[in-house]
């Protein structure tokens, strides 16, 4: 029934649609909402699945997703709305839905190695393959990858409706706070004795071990994917402090500079370089900058990394260049970074056969030896997996739908009926605008991405709906005050006509 792990993994999957219920029974929805996606994150064991007939594997991501949304359907009596309403995300959204069936559409043909051909026969040698080959895709795997995307994107559609306000965002930046003072104890743990957590708990380990060890000592997974999906939990829990530290009052201020500064301690014990680049640059924006600023900001990130395969291909990145730059800090984390460049540029080359829906799944975009079969490309980075499974399709939808949320919110908050956009939903815009730059090197997206997007993308048509009413509101009482400017008044002699300027 579970594919990896100990009865206690299966427990914990099993029993969350309790404790997600529970949430919702005890608190407000908007903070069970939140917690019922952020909790399961931070402790459902990695990797552990329960394994059903038809529906995509049951895991720490999609029971958790279903749960809520169960929830809310029972809290609202109705479905949530799924469309956008701009234009723009309707297109999105339909493209993101359509991409796995025109995937499986073109990849319907088996990739087979070491064959070799003498006229009419053909002849393979099974002791020299690492890997016979990889299967044609069936239509039922695009019900399958439809289904997954859609559980993974749940919480885009709950956030959307029930965080789209200011107090809901807001609460968004304390529980991230919270759930870094949660963390902090068995982040430091592991530092310490190296990580054991999960392996204790659930039985395994989730990932090589030899990735947790950093600069002679440790660097902690306890129970995420990885150790720069813990770097990056830290920043946003430093990211967040800071937002809230920005809006404090004089009463509390000092109080939430300690948890700036204890959210930047997190993100030095877990030794990530791209974390601690993340906190130096843009925890300064959001403690001196203005809400405005932080859009601008954010908008030109979201727009650079979804022209950033077209830039990649095209050789208008310096990939050198970066790579001598962080040879001179660090020569083992330049080696890393000229490795992924290498398979990025593999794979590239492999997916430009099939640039607009990609090679399907089955590990078909990864590049082999056609030999042996002998994978030759490893790849971390969600954006080249992205494109390799659903082409340049799959990427626009995927990747447009997590930045529409940032560009929709800047572009209506530049309007001048606009009112002031509060730091809060300033500075989660910049979170979501980072997570995507960590989506370049890694493949850091998770189910509470998806909720702070839709929390963002509710409160940009909030926003919009606000200043259309603004704008006929000015309209009607500058048409209100013409009419009275050119009025007589019956009890005396007529003024002179005025106008508005």
């Amino acid at each position: 029934m579970i594919d990896i792990g100990n009865s206690f993994a299966l427990l914990a999957l099993l029993g969350w649609p309790v404790v997600g219920v529970l949430m919702f029974r005890i608190m407000p929805p908007e903070r069970a909402l939140i917690w019922s996606i952020l909790a399961a994150y931070m402790f459902l064991p990695q990797l552990s699945s329960i394994n059903l007939p038809v529906v995509p594997p049951m895991n720490k991501e999609s029971i958790p997703n279903l749960t809520a949304f169960l929830c809310c359907l029972g809290l609202w009596g109705r479905m949530p709305h799924l469309l956008p309403e701009g234009w723009p995300g309707r297109i999105l959204l339909g493209m993101f839905i359509v991409s796995p069936a025109f995937s499986v559409v073109t990849n319907l043909d088996a990739v087979q190695f070491g064959v070799d051909t003498f006229g009419t026969m053909r002849l393979v040698d099974p002791n020299a393959l690492a890997l016979w080959g990889l299967p044609g895709l069936r239509i039922y795997d695009s019900a399958s990858a439809l289904v997954q995307q859609m559980f993974l994107m749940l919480p885009f559609f709950l956030a959307r409706e029930l965080l789209r306000t200011e107090e809901a965002i807001r609460e968004i930046l304390l529980a991230l706070v919270i759930a870094g003072l949660i963390y902090a104890l068995p982040m430091l743990y592991e530092v310490r004795f190296s990580p054991q957590l999960h392996i204790r708990l659930y039985g395994f380990f989730q990932h090589d071990f030899s990735q947790a060890v950093r600069n002679g000592g440790f660097r902690p997974f306890v129970f995420m994917p990885h150790g720069l999906w813990v770097a990056f939990f830290a920043f946003m829990v430093a990211l967040a402090a800071s937002a809230r530290a920005r809006e404090a009052t004089r009463l509390v201020a000092g109080r939430r500079m300690v948890m700036v500064v204890f959210g930047v301690g997190l993100v030095v014990i877990c030794k990530s370089m791209g974390a601690l680049m993340f906190t130096l640059i843009f925890l300064p924006i959001v403690l001196l900058l203005r809400p405005r600023a932080h859009l601008a900001i954010a908008a030109i990130i979201v727009t650079l990394v979804i022209a950033y395969p077209l830039l990649r291909g095209s050789g208008l990145v310096p990939a050198q260049a970066i790579v001598d730059r962080v040879a001179a800090i660090s020569e083992e984390r330049a080696e890393s970074l000229n490795y992924r460049f290498t398979n990025e540029d593999r794979i590239i080359e492999h997916v430009a056969d099939k640039p607009l829906f990609g090679w399907g799944g089955w590990g078909r975009f990864m590049v082999y030896d056609p030999a042996t079969g002998e994978s030759l490309t490893i790849v971390d980075g969600m954006w080249i997996i992205t494109i390799g499974q659903y082409g340049w399709l799959g990427y626009i939808a995927m990747f447009g739908l997590l930045a529409l949320p940032v560009l929709s919110l800047w572009w209506e908050g530049r309007k001048p009926e606009a009112p002031p956009i509060p730091f809060a939903a300033s500075a989660l815009a910049l979170m979501l605008a980072v997570n995507l730059i960590d989506l370049l090197p890694n493949a850091t997206l998770i189910p509470f991405t998806w909720l702070i997007a839709g929390s963002l993308l509710g409160y940009a048509e909030a926003l919009r709906t606000t200043n259309r009413a603004t704008r006929t509101a000015r309209m009607r009482n500058a048409h209100a005050g013409l009419v009275l400017g050119t009025t007589v008044a019956p009890d005396r002699a007529p003024d002179k006509p005025r106008t508005l300027m």
